[in-house]
């Protein structure tokens, strides 16, 4: 009789060849084993889609690949993903960062033992081909306050229980929510009266540089501005607040210099 699963990993692929082998060991080497990955590769034009075939022929125990005909976006990627996932849980992964090999079990743990809460993400060490740069400031258990100022949890390094998923029906497909779609489903969460917490340890590592200031783009800007609106709605947030709703627009237009001090501040450089 087969194990039931108790985490499904869902991870959109998308141009990442040469960084998602490392990405697929770091879950190999969990210390967690009752896991399934669901792949789905979004129009990459690289050897993106051959290396996942490869780890997918090699566990098929463990591991499921698609593949969508053209590019639609995470949002829509993560979706059809979910569609297959068995687990209670669900996990995510990007196919270029590494998650340490303790983060499913501790997380896992978490929920098993605390459930009032249905998620739980945790900190993540930013690095690049130099080695790590710094940590994700998070707070442990955000309240409907603590949006209005931006995403309480880190996406990447998340755990949530299906059913709430389920609630929630998954991610909102919508070209205007694009790079924002993580911050737009915890609105949506805590709407439903959910709560997540952050373990305050770092369990994930993101691979990104420092020189974030030059990939900043005024259209995710505007969808942060829009999902910040809508989410303030949802989440009844006092009108006097939505001015927060601006602040991606004025970031983006900061000089570089005033830019790192607020980059900085979201971020314990090391």
């Amino acid at each position: 009789m087969k194990e039931k699963v108790e985490i499904s990993i869902i991870m959109g692929i998308y141009n990442c060849e040469k960084y998602l082998k490392e990405s697929l060991d770091s879950l190999i080497n969990q210390t967690f084993k009752n896991w399934e990955l669901i792949m789905c590769d979004d129009g990459s034009t690289d050897n993106t889609y051959n290396i996942a075939k490869k780890y997918e022929e090699e566990f098929p125990e463990k591991i499921k690949l698609i593949r969508n005909e053209k590019n639609l976006g995470l949002n829509a990627t993560l979706n059809k993903c979910l569609e297959l996932a068995k687990g209670k849980y669900i996990a995510r992964q990007d196919g270029d960062d590494i998650s340490l090999p303790n983060r499913l079990e501790k997380e896992y743990v978490f929920l098993e033992k605390n459930p009032q809460y249905a998620l739980v993400s945790a900190k993540m060490s930013y690095f690049d081909e130099n080695g790590e740069w710094g940590e994700l400031n998070i707070k442990k258990i955000p309240n409907k306050d603590d949006f209005v100022k931006g995403s309480p949890f880190a996406h990447a390094p998340v755990l949530i229980r299906k059913e709430v998923l389920e609630a929630v029906n998954g991610y909102t497909v919508d070209e205007k929510l694009l790079r924002v779609e993580d911050y737009h489903l915890w609105f949506k969460i805590y709407a439903k009266g959910y709560i997540g917490y952050n373990i305050d340890e770092v369990l994930y590592k993101m691979r990104d540089d420092k020189d974030a200031y030059k990939r900043r783009n005024l259209k995710n800007r505007i969808n942060e501005t829009r999902v910040r609106w809508i989410g303030y709605k949802m989440l009844k947030i006092p009108f006097y607040k939505y001015i927060y709703c601006l602040r991606p627009i004025l970031v983006w237009i900061l000089p570089e210099k005033i830019y790192k001090i607020f980059h900085q501040k979201r971020l314990r450089e090391k």
